[in-house]
């Protein structure tokens, strides 16, 4: 009996660590996040309303295309994982997952996730997600190391999710998805920068260029940051001159904004870690109200 319960135990663990180690290769927290714009991007189409199934299936399919992008981007920085302190315990880099294993996750994912798509919803929405997922794993991952530009690619596949969602709903881009699209893609500037700002030691440990410039933590790049957050002030008011939303959430998001400008500046102030880190923070709240605002504020077209 207690050997039939240790063995029990010693299966539940071995379930779990495996669990675990997907969930770390396919970053599903950051996946979570990437699909939820997804959603937003869906239920903001004109004259689409919420459909727990719709909903479901677009989670889903977002859900396996995201996790195989991550999975992929693991695989071609197995080796620089090894030099970063933050990374070192992925499950390849550590060697609790052979390479041949993650390429079946990748694979596997990245195939039934498109698929799911076009089943649910069209074959934009799919192609984009595909677009997607080989620009963020075999394009800006690379690219990384080659010189800062990889933000500006990144920052591609990085305000997809939206367009995605958009096209899954309307089954065309239309003024409405490019606008969300922009939104997003001005975001990552900041979003970016912040987080390679607090990361530099470590990057560039690794041999990634991330920072513009002399690669170096300065206050040009926080100016440049300060720009992009400025950028977003008539970039968040175009959902409401398309109608999309109304003045209340035009309000709330020029209001986080300005709120994202402030962090920026004081990033150009203070010019260190702990500024970097509230910009980081900053952007995340930023994405989360803009995202809400919009949805709950949506213009009902009859």
């Amino acid at each position: 009996m207690i050997r039939e319960n240790s063995i029990k135990l010693s299966t539940s663990y071995a379930v779990a660590s495996k669990v675990r180690d997907y969930s770390q290769l396919m970053k599903f927290n950051l996946t979570i996040m990437v699909v939820f714009s997804s959603v937003v991007g869906y239920l903001l189409v004109p004259n689409v309303g919420f459909d727990l199934v719709k909903v479901l299936i677009l989670f889903a399919g977002g859900l396996l295309v995201s996790g195989s992008a991550n999975t992929i981007n693991q695989l071609l920085e197995k080796e620089t994982d090894k030099l970063m302190a933050r990374t070192a315990v992925r499950p390849l880099p550590a060697g609790r997952m052979s390479e041949t294993e993650a390429i079946i996750l990748a694979v596997v994912t990245g195939v039934s996730g498109v698929a799911i798509l076009a089943w649910g919803f069209n074959l934009l929405c799919a192609g984009l997600s595909l677009l997607s997922l080989v620009l963020y794993g075999f394009v800006y991952t690379p690219w990384k190391k080659w010189n800062s530009l990889a933000v500006l690619v990144g920052a591609v596949p990085g305000a997809l999710p939206l367009l995605i969602g958009w096209a899954g709903g309307a089954n065309a881009i239309g003024d409405g998805g490019w606008a969300l699209f922009a939104i997003q893609f001005l975001w990552q500037f900041p979003h970016f920068w912040a987080i390679a700002w607090i990361g530099h030691k470590d990057y560039s440990r690794a041999g990634f260029k991330l920072l513009p410039a002399s690669g170096e933590p300065n206050k040009l790049i926080a100016l440049q940051a300060v720009l992009y957050t400025l950028l977003l002030i008539p970039a968040g008011i175009m959902p409401y001159y398309l109608k999309i939303s109304g003045p209340i959430s035009a309000i709330i998001v020029l209001l986080v904004t300005l709120f994202f400008v402030y962090r920026a500046v004081n990033l150009y102030r203070k010019a260190d870690v702990p500024a970097a880190r509230k910009l980081m923070f900053g952007s995340y709240i930023y994405l989360m109200i803009m995202q809400f605002a919009l949805l709950f504020d949506k213009v009902e077209h009859f």
